[in-house]
């Protein structure tokens, strides 16, 4: 019987631990590279989690309108060996990011690039490089 929970348990475990993996998805399954975007805006919020970094940007078109674009850049760990930490891009932050716009057509686009307020332009660790052949 002990050796029946004991397997039992090792199973939801290696079950639990492949959730977040089951739900990742590739580049190319969101996000089009055939439809570059450029924006400039100001941060409104970032999540620096894993699996991706998420940044929020209030961009505002020619007619003054204001739109929230979110941007995906790549795990935490790659920004930081790319020179990233948790304060190079601040709330309220005026920065300019190049990327590929999500497929199904909403305000979010995988990062390429950002160009920061001091005019240094960071690669965004983007899952855009590893989908390339």
């Amino acid at each position: 019987m002990r050796h029946i929970v004991l397997g039992l348990t090792i199973v939801a475990a290696l079950i639990a631990a492949s959730m977040p993996l089951m739900a990742h998805h590739s580049f190319a399954a969101e996000f089009d590279s055939n439809k570059q975007v450029k924006l400039s805006g100001v941060v409104t919020k970032i999540d620096w989690t894993n699996p991706h970094v998420w940044f929020y940007l209030d961009v505002k078109d020619e007619s003054g309108k204001i739109t929230n674009w979110g941007f995906e850049m790549g795990p935490p760990h790659l920004l930081q060996t790319s020179g990233w930490t948790r304060t190079t891009m601040k709330l309220g932050d005026v920065v300019t990011v190049q990327g590929s716009v999500a497929k199904n057509g909403t305000n979010r686009a995988n990062a390429r690039s950002v160009t920061t307020p001091d005019g240094k332009r960071m690669g965004a660790a983007s899952s855009e490089a590893q989908a390339q052949p």
